[in-house]
């Protein structure tokens, strides 16, 4: 499958936390962009699964971002969440992979590089993923792209989860665009 499918689809979201995200290259633009994924996430079923890094030090998930009920925060200390022993478990039977967060070039990337090992199909959101350097970013989509990891925007996930101007959900999903 070509398209990135809302019923094979799970919406990962990385070490998006208070500390770390002021450090962050247009750390703003990133959590309007997660913001604008995990509501059309939710509002289509799509799970959620955060994962973040050292809490203690680094705090919760930024407050705009939080999770949910029912949405699954993984404490870690691995730069691989794979490396947790849970994360594969969390998806279910979902193939794909969607993927934004921070810092693009340490857990992002060896996060997805861990999804790539285990044979998953791998979207990373590229106006949704940052690092406290431009280039550190530009590098690891580099790599990630080496790597076959589709590199998509917020808008093309959100207008491939719809598929069709038809959904009844796509006014709701369209407003947020704008």
């Amino acid at each position: 499958m070509l398209t990135i499918d809302p019923t094979q689809s799970l919406l990962l979201v990385i070490d998006m936390q208070n500390r770390l995200l002021p450090a962050i290259h247009q750390g703003e633009q990133i959590v309007r962009n997660l913001e604008r994924l995990i509501q059309s996430a939710r509002t289509l079923g799509i799970p959620i699964v955060y994962t973040e890094q050292y809490p203690r030090g680094l705090g919760a998930t930024t407050p705009a971002l939080a999770a949910c009920d029912g949405e699954v925060v993984l404490e870690k200390m691995t730069f691989n969440a794979v490396k947790t022993g849970q994360l594969l478990a969390l998806a279910g039977d979902r193939r794909q992979w969607v993927i934004g967060g921070c810092e693009s070039h340490v857990c992002v990337l060896q996060t997805v590089l861990g999804l790539k090992a285990a044979g998953k199909k791998v979207y990373l959101v590229s106006d949704a993923t940052g690092s406290r350097k431009p280039h550190d970013r530009e590098a690891a989509i580099a790599r990630l792209t080496h790597h076959h990891t589709e590199i998509v925007t917020t808008e093309m996930v959100i207008f491939e989860w719809l598929g069709s101007a038809e959904h009844p959900r796509f006014r709701d999903l369209l407003q947020p665009l704008k």
